[in-house]
């Protein structure tokens, strides 16, 4: 019980006495979370070790196991594979939890602040461009919010599994893991170079949503009151954006696809001519099921820091205009 409410009790935040917007995406995530970040980060590398474990067992299975017809070992190994299982689905569910728990203080907290500063300007100078508060303080912090409680510590978990897999891979049998590593280099090569343009496409939406909240705001009963230019820019927009993050996806999934196939026809290979075992098979076509998740979630997280940071770079201008 007492874990259950410490959940459902928002962070205390402490305040600096200063309205002004911290420098960068990065400090303002310390300075939203402080050491439960790393805590986070720690729970999330355990998790990805969890999900590792498995791995071995399924090759000792194969080649251990079912090879010697040994019924009692293979009970006692479907055993640890359960007990890891559960295991590593309540230290996940442990985890998403607190990465909640930080998103929704960090919204808290940023939402009420916002609203403060903006409670300030209206009294001073009256009320303008309300719509493009609402954008703000909805939408734009839940973004911003949700990178906060998720971003590094979900990165560190896909890190961590990425390298205990090509590790274990590397150990068991060098060559199939370096022939089949190999499909994830264009990976790391094409992604930057797309996401560039992604962030572009990115910036200009956010910019377009709060230029559609001033209009909605101001916006006259007239029949044509609905027909706003601003709506063709955000459909145009979004469709740009949207196609070239489905090409980039298809990319990565060809590349991904890629790497289990490469284990199939060279390790069979292998095996035909004696030089490993089917088991090693199994356990990397596994492998290859686990990292693909995680290098897809880091290119995802490339995405969504750039996409944060631009968030973060566009809500500080907006603060500096409101105090000044």
């Amino acid at each position: 019980m007492k874990l259950l409410s410490f959940f459902f009790k928002e962070r205390e935040i402490e305040k600096t006495g200063d309205d002004a917007a911290v420098s960068s995406l990065l400090a303002f995530v310390w300075r939203m979370t402080r050491w439960h970040q790393v805590w986070a980060c720690l729970l999330a590398v355990v998790v990805a070790a969890l999900n590792l474990a498995p791995i071995e067992l399924q090759r000792r299975i194969v080649n251990e196991v079912v090879e010697t017809q040994n019924v009692p070992l293979l009970l006692q190994f479907g055993m640890y594979y359960l007990g890891i299982i559960v295991l590593h689905q309540a230290v996940k569910f442990a985890l998403n939890t607190y990465q909640v728990w930080m998103t929704e203080s960090t919204n808290l907290y940023t939402r009420r602040h916002l609203l403060g500063l903006y409670g300030n300007a209206v009294d001073e100078d009256g009320d303008e461009n309300s719509g493009r508060v609402v954008s703000i303080i909805g939408t734009e912090v839940d973004k911003l919010g949700g990178f906060v409680g998720e971003g590094l510590s979900q990165s560190c978990a896909n890190v961590a599994l990425l390298l205990g897999v090509l590790g274990y891979m590397a150990v068991v049998e060098p060559s199939i893991a370096l022939f089949a590593v190999g499909f994830m280099v264009p990976q790391i090569i094409v992604t930057p170079f797309m996401q560039k343009y992604l962030n572009k496409l990115v910036e200009r939406h956010v910019g377009y949503m709060r230029t559609l909240g001033d209009e909605v705001s101001e916006l006259d009963a007239t029949p044509d009151g609905g027909d706003l230019p601003i709506l063709k820019k955000i459909f145009s927009n979004r469709l740009r954006f949207n196609m070239l993050k489905f090409v980039l996806k298809a990319v990565l999934n060809l590349l991904n696809s890629l790497g289990p196939l490469s284990v199939l026809l060279y390790g069979g290979y292998m095996v035909m001519m004696g030089e490993t075992q089917v088991g090693v098979i199994v356990a990397f076509i596994s492998g290859f099921d686990r990292i693909s998740g995680p290098v897809r979630e880091l290119v995802g997280f490339y995405r969504v820091y750039a996409q944060a940071n631009v968030q973060h770079t566009m809500i500080a201008k907006w603060m500096d205009k409101v105090r000044d």
